[in-house]
C-alpha cells in the first residue's frame, strides 16, 4: 500500500539529513509503529508522506501510495488522496482544531472537501461520525466550540475528522501525547476497534514503547534518522537485536516499573 525507498530529506543544503536513505513498505491492513527519540526523524518521515514539510525542505528517493508517486502527483491530486484515502490524526488536538469553529462545522469542511453534500446532508455523518467515536450526545457536541470540551474529547473529535471519509491508511503521530493515563487507554482502544472494523493500515508515530506494542504488529526503530531495526512486535519485544532497541526496552520497562511502584505506594 505505502512504500518508501532510499528517502533522505534535508531541511536546509550541507546539513546533515533529519532522514537518511530510509526504505520501508507497509501492507493493506497491516499495523506498523514507528518508535524513536525525539530528533530521530520519525515525525520527518510522515510529514514527508503527507507532503507538509516546509518550503524548501529536499526529498530523496521516492514516496508510494499504491504505486502513484506521491512526490510527482499535482497539489489537486494530492488533495484527493489526502483525507480521503490516506488520514491523519495529529498530536494536539487544540492546536490542530480551529478554536473559533464549532466542531460540527470542522468535521463538515473534511467531508465537503471531497463529497460535494449539502451543509443538512452532512450533518447525519458528523453526528454518526462523533456517536462513533464514544462521543455523547453528538446533536450538542457538534455545536460546541473545541474549548468547551475536555482533552479526551477533542482528541475524539480528531479521530471522527480522520475517519469521516472511510480512509484505507491512518498516520496517527503521537496520538496519546497529551493526555493522562486513563483516558489514553480509552483513546487506545477506540483505535483498535476502529481499526478492527474498517480493515484499516496504521503507521503509528510515538516513543513509547507500550503503545506500539499494545497497537501494532510490527516495529520500526529509527535512531539518528536512520532505521536501525524493523521486526515484528512479538519477536522484537521478546529478543531486540540493535543495542539502541534495546537501550529503549530497558528503559520502558524501569519507566513501567516506577510507576507500578508509585502506583502501589499511592493505594
Amino acid at each position: 500500500m505505502l512504500e518508501l525507498k532510499n528517502v533522505s530529506i534535508s531541511y536546509r543544503a550541507g546539513t546533515k539529513p533529519a532522514v537518511s536513505g530510509v526504505s520501508l513498505s507497509i501492507a493493506a491492513g497491516e499495523r506498523v509503529g514507528i518508535v524513536g527519540e525525539s530528533g530521530s526523524g520519525k515525525s520527518t518521515l510522515t510529514s514527508a508522506v503527507l507532503r507538509s514539510l516546509p518550503s524548501g525542505t529536499r526529498v530523496d528517493g521516492t514516496i508510494t501510495y499504491r504505486g502513484q508517486d506521491i512526490g510527482a502527483m499535482k497539489a489537486t491530486q494530492f488533495r484527493e488522496l489526502r483525507s480521503d484515502q490516506i488520514a491523519r490524526i495529529p498530536q494536539d488536538p487544540l492546536a490542530s482544531l480551529n478554536p473559533v469553529i464549532r466542531v460540527g462545522d470542522q468535521l463538515r469542511h473534511v467531508i465537503q472537501a471531497h463529497r460535494k453534500l449539502s451543509k443538512a446532508a452532512c450533518i447525519p455523518l458528523i453526528e454518526a461520525g462523533l456517536a462513533e467515536v464514544g462521543i455523547p450526545e453528538p446533536s450538542l457536541k457538534r455545536r460546541a466550540f473545541p474549548h468547551e470540551l475536555s482533552g479526551g474529547m477533542r482528541q475524539r473529535v480528531l479521530i471522527a475528522m480522520s475517519l469521516i471519509n472511510e480512509p484505507d491508511l491512518l498516520i496517527a503521530d503521537e496520538p496519546t501525547t497529551a493526555l493522562d493515563v486513563t483516558v489514553q487507554a480509552q483513546i487506545l482502544d477506540l483505535l483498535q476497534r476502529e481499526l478492527d472494523q474498517r480493515g484499516m493500515s496504521l503507521l503509528l508515530i510515538t516513543h513509547d514503547i507500550g503503545v506500539v506494542a499494545e497497537v501494532c504488529s510490527r516495529i520500526i526503530v529509527m535512531r539518528n534518522g536512520e532505521i536501525v531495526e524493523d521486526g515484528q512486535t512479538v519477536d522484537l519485544m521478546a529478543n531486540p537485536q540493535h543495542p539502541y532497541t534495546q537501550q529503549l526496552f530497558a528503559a520502558a520497562s524501569m519507566h513501567d516499573a516506577n510507576t507500578s511502584g508509585k502506583t502501589g505506594a499511592a493505594r
